[in-house]
């Protein structure tokens, strides 16, 4: 009969054997500095401690080259951020944005109405308009009213050139936009970024004012209108009263109807 002894139990004997040959072992491993191998003239050719503290401090410089390689990583990093923030937005839209200002500028200097300066207007309504418009005699009020008719029509004019003026500008303006956004999103760094959040301002700065001035003609030529209309109530008012006015009145005189 053959006898097959346990698995497990040959398992169980062969652990029990190793842990006995590791604890065996482990005090001549665990003796560093008193394991010496010495040469034939009785100098010591290999030091366990010694050769070990060489190790860790090779490993300990290594570690520290390492931490400065990395500082300086860090570093160069650093700088190259910091060259990015400070580099320029490569658009302008400074050329653009002066351009159509100045067009807006050349139709308000080139307006024929009365001029957007105080003393003027002043002057003008001071002449021409309100009571003025019922002074002097019937052709010089007949002169008046032709030449405020004529101003309100130029006013009306000027406002539709100012206008068209600015609607062109819009397409121009679109077109930065687009770009100066496009730019916005692919900035590499913060001056490139503020650079286009001005232009983006300077902008609608520019829209502000053609709508500013688009506005002040609009209002320029009502309002010279509405004086007009005003001035020639005033005129029709005098006009009236001069018809009204029958001078001293009749006075009765003798007459003679024929002679003697």
């Amino acid at each position: 009969m053959t006898f097959n002894p346990d698995p497990r139990a040959k398992a169980c004997k062969l652990t029990t054997a190793l842990l006995a040959a590791a604890l065996a072992v482990t005090p001549i491993l665990t003796t560093p500095a008193q394991a010496f191998l010495f040469g034939a003239a009785g100098r010591i050719v290999y030091d366990p401690q010694n050769h070990a503290e060489n190790i860790l401090s090779a490993a300990r410089s290594l570690e520290q080259i390492n931490n400065q390689i990395n500082q300086l990583q860090n570093q160069a990093q650093m700088l190259m951020n910091e060259a990015l923030n400070l580099a320029s937005l490569p658009h302008s839209s400074l050329g653009q944005l002066q351009s159509a200002l100045g067009e807006t500028q050349r139709l308000l200097s080139e307006a024929e109405s009365l001029a957007f300066d105080v003393a003027t207007i002043e002057a003008a309504f001071a002449e021409d308009y309100g009571t003025a418009a019922g002074q002097g005699d019937f052709d010089a009020m007949i002169g008046g009213a032709r030449d405020r008719w004529e101003a309100s029509v130029t006013g009306f004019e000027d406002a539709l050139r100012i206008q068209a003026g600015v609607v062109g500008n819009i397409d121009g303006a679109r077109t930065e936009m687009a770009a100066l956004v496009r730019e916005s999103q692919g900035a590499t760094g913060a001056l490139q970024v503020a650079q286009a959040g001005n232009q983006l301002m300077a902008l609608q700065s520019a829209q502000i004012a053609d709508l500013t001035a688009a506005i002040a003609a609009q209002n320029s030529a009502v309002s010279l209108e509405a004086a007009r209309v005003a001035s020639a109530e005033a005129q029709g008012r005098e006009n009236l009263t001069r018809f009204l006015d029958y001078g001293s009145g009749y006075a009765p005189a003798a007459t003679r109807l024929f002679r003697d």
